[in-house]
Formats: C-alpha cells, structure tokens, sequence
C-alpha cells in the first residue's frame, strides 16, 4: 500500500474527515505564518518598538 492510498483511505474517502484536514491545516499553517512573520517584523524593527524602549520612560 502506498502513501497516497494510505491518504486516500485516512484522509479524503469522507467528506467530514476531509473537511477536519482542511480546516485543521488552515489553522496550523495561520499561526506558523503569524509567528514567522512577528519574528521577521520584530527582526527589522529591533530597538524601534515600545517593548525595546519602554525602559527608558519608566520610572
């Protein structure tokens, strides 16, 4: 048996559990792009944002 009759007979033979794949992926793949993308934002703005800073206007 190979991998794609294993996914096929896991994955896509029923509509509900092709349904639970979809959604499940969509919301893992959200939030690593939202993580990778805060890191890479975070990275660039080093020393521009309010968290960098804020030491220096607290009292």
């Amino acid at each position: 048996m190979g991998f794609s009759s294993t996914v096929y007979n896991l994955v896509l033979r029923r509509t509900s559990t092709f349904t639970v794949a979809v959604l499940v992926s969509a919301f893992v793949f959200e939030r690593g792009f939202d993580m990778v993308s805060e890191k890479i934002f975070d990275t660039v703005n080093r020393g521009k944002q309010w968290k960098d800073i804020k030491h220096k206007y607290e009292n």
